[in-house]
């Protein structure tokens, strides 16, 4: 080192490199700017590592700060990467919630909102949620992805998106050199077939009476939130994230509210006998300090969606949980009597003709609570269910 004097660094303007010695270079760009870099070679392979810019670090700091790098080099340690963890590199699931806390604010959907997270929970924070997100690759994110690209492509390509933001927002933060490269991810993934729709794998609905037998006998807490997903005819996400206050045993309620439900509307679920068994029954697994109905193993967590399909892989069914609400479905249109609305209304779907939706303002809460008290008599195995025809 010593090509270059303070004074000079301080009056040259003209675009180009300047050395120092020892890989030590003044760079001036065309615009004026001017920097330092330190070029360090290991193992035949050759990289420039940037000390500042040339207006807040002085020749004889950037001199200190290249003899710094060298010895890191040569004693096979990563500069950049020993740079990073003095930054304060979070990891991906530290990074999500940041960015998750950044942009929740601008969402009207708060369905969006509950979905941004748990989504990363379920998939991606197994297998990448406690790296660091500078150490997060393609063939990472790719495998995750591949997963369920097939079976649940709706949820993958959520993922997807999701994974990319906040790999974008690490590189703003200057926590990644680069982004994802999203494209190639997209090229590796098998082609989804087009113009069929996925429906969820469904239980036919004369087995579900056996297999409510079943999960009766299992004393879990996984195989109870299974009990409550069939019997309410409610999707897998409002059970797992019911908690105790939404559940009013003297009305036998269960109140979802609108945040939570896909038509973002509060949607009261009438609970049957064998259903208000269900939720009395969970109260022996309630963990102190949790207010989730089906507490997850980590505290303060929910049940995963995870636990719910395990059950159903465990004894071979290749039927999805979401799927139950085809079966009561299917029950209702064949087995009974039950006006179509009065179905449709349970499983609280949105009316799309916007006339029609005006008019029906009411909830049909009585004729509800008989549908299921009926569809919970049904899945408790009755004597002669080809014998049961119901009606509203």
């Amino acid at each position: 080192m010593g090509n270059l004097t303070a004074t000079a660094v301080k009056a040259t303007k003209t675009a180009g490199r300047y050395g120092d010695g020892d890989g030590l270079y003044l760079v001036v760009g065309k615009s004026g700017s001017r920097s330092w870099i330190v070029r360090v070679q290991k193992n035949g392979r050759r990289r420039d590592v940037g000390l500042g810019s040339a207006k807040k670090v002085s020749l004889a700091v950037a001199r200190d700060r290249a003899a710094i790098v060298c010895s890191q080099v040569e004693m096979g340690v990563d500069p950049i990467a020993e740079r990073r963890k003095a930054a304060g590199i979070p990891t991906f699931r530290e990074a999500a919630a940041l960015v998750y806390a950044e942009q929740r604010k601008a969402w009207k959907n708060k369905k969006h909102n509950n979905q941004w997270i748990s989504s990363l929970e379920a998939y991606a924070f197994p297998a990448i949620g406690d790296r660091a997100v500078n150490q997060i690759d393609g063939p990472a994110v790719r495998d995750i992805l591949a997963a369920i690209w097939l079976t649940k492509n709706e949820t993958a390509t959520r993922v997807r998106q999701r994974i990319n933001t906040i790999m974008d927002w690490a590189v703003a933060k200057g926590y990644r050199d680069a982004p994802l490269p999203i494209a190639i991810i997209n090229k590796s993934l098998p082609k989804v077939p087009k113009g069929t729709k996925k429906h969820f794998a469904a239980m036919p609905y004369a087995d579900v009476p056996a297999f409510t037998g079943t999960l009766r006998g299992k004393n879990s807490i996984g195989a109870l939130a299974l009990r409550a997903v069939i019997l309410t005819a409610a999707r897998s996400g409002e059970v797992r994230l019911a908690t105790w206050d939404e559940i009013d045993f003297e009305a036998a309620t269960w109140t979802i509210p609108a945040e939570r439900m896909k038509a973002g509307r509060e949607h009261i679920v009438p609970l049957s006998p064998a259903a208000i068994a269900v939720f009395e029954e969970a109260k022996s697994h309630r963990i102190a300090g949790s207010d989730f109905v089906f507490q997850g193993t980590k505290k303060g967590k929910p049940l995963s969606d995870m636990t719910l399909t395990k059950i159903l892989r465990d004894q071979g069914l290749p039927f999805t949980v979401h799927g139950f609400r085809s079966s009561f479905r299917d029950w209702v249109g064949e087995e009974t009597s039950f006006a179509g609305d009065v179905a449709e209304m349970a499983l609280a779907h949105t009316i799309k003709d916007k006339t029609e939706a005006a008019y029906r303002r009411g909830s049909m809460l009585d004729k509800r609570r008989v549908l299921m008290d009926n569809w919970a008599d049904y899945c408790g195995n009755l004597t002669d269910q080809n014998l049961v025809r119901l009606v509203s």
